[in-house]
């Protein structure tokens, strides 16, 4: 990421360069994503090559554009999104098909046993909450499916109650992005917990120095650490988006839909109230 200094502020920009290995053979992947049983589209949907750093998101009609090289024939494309079966294709199938209408199913969650114990919960903040702006970081690059987040450490069970992000500067005329929390499998291994997506919408006369998003009527409930992200999923035109940071944390990301996760050594200031089992 480049660095940029002046006498007041040290601003690190994760910016996403054009990918490379894309060469003259690129050809563009087209389709739209419909719902199997309603036959609406399906909004804002990753579709990639897994850790491949080459994917993309559909648009708000379900439609979707990517440029593959020919030496991905061999790849499959996946297609996930919160809420649907998530889809697997060959990218030559895809390349030489007449007409890609992806038909997704809705995926059909199970509940959880919940067995009731005498606990006892205490709220508490995980994350980063720093409000300085002489460090920044965020999105500076209109790339779809670029995400990054803070890792909320704790041992216990936490039912999630508020997102806090804290602005250091904005200049889109209006934002849209998905938060996405993530059980960890492993190192750099996550998996999506949440069963509905959750879009944070604003104007920019709205976005102020402070952020925060009610969760307490989405009964989330983790176990152990978790991860907590925002994504790019819509086109937002010229601008950028700022958060406050610390050295003191480290900030995981990953550069569009499906990509390889990569981690920085310092934090975006995304934090998290929770009540924590004790």
């Amino acid at each position: 990421a480049p660095l940029k200094t002046t006498m007041r502020t040290l601003l690190l920009i994760l910016t996403i360069t054009a990918l490379s290995g894309i060469s003259s053979y690129a050809q563009t992947i087209s389709g739209t994503l419909i719902n199997k049983s309603s036959n609406l589209p399906v909004a804002y949907a990753n579709i990639g090559i897994v850790g491949k750093n080459i994917g993309t998101v559909s648009d708000a009609d379900g439609n979707f554009r990517l440029d593959i090289d020919s030496n991905y024939n061999n790849d499959s494309l996946l297609v996930s999104v919160i809420g649907y079966m998530t889809k697997a294709f060959k990218v030559s199938d895809l390349r030489n098909a007449n007409n890609n209408t992806i038909f997704l199913k809705e995926r059909i969650y199970s509940l959880n046993e919940v067995i009731a114990r005498p606990t006892v919960f205490k709220e508490k903040t995980l994350g980063v909450s720093t409000k300085i702006k002489r460090l920044q970081a965020g999105f500076s690059d209109n790339r779809l499916g670029y995400e990054c987040g803070i890792m909320m450490k704790t041992k216990g069970n936490a039912h999630l109650k508020k997102i806090i992000v804290n602005i250091a500067r904005c200049s889109y005329d209006t934002i849209f992005y998905r938060l996405n929390i993530y059980n960890v499998k492993g190192d750099f291994d996550f998996e999506n917990i949440l069963t509905d997506p959750i879009y944070i919408k604003m104007a920019k006369k709205d976005v102020k120095q402070r952020i925060e998003l009610d969760l307490q009527d989405k009964n989330i409930v983790t176990s152990g650490s978790f991860l907590v992200t925002l994504e790019h999923v819509k086109d937002l035109g010229p601008g950028d988006l700022f958060f406050c940071a610390s050295f003191l944390h480290k900030t995981y990301y990953r550069k569009t839909s499906q990509g390889q996760w990569e981690s920085i050594p310092f934090g975006v200031s995304i934090s998290v109230v929770a009540d924590i089992e004790k």
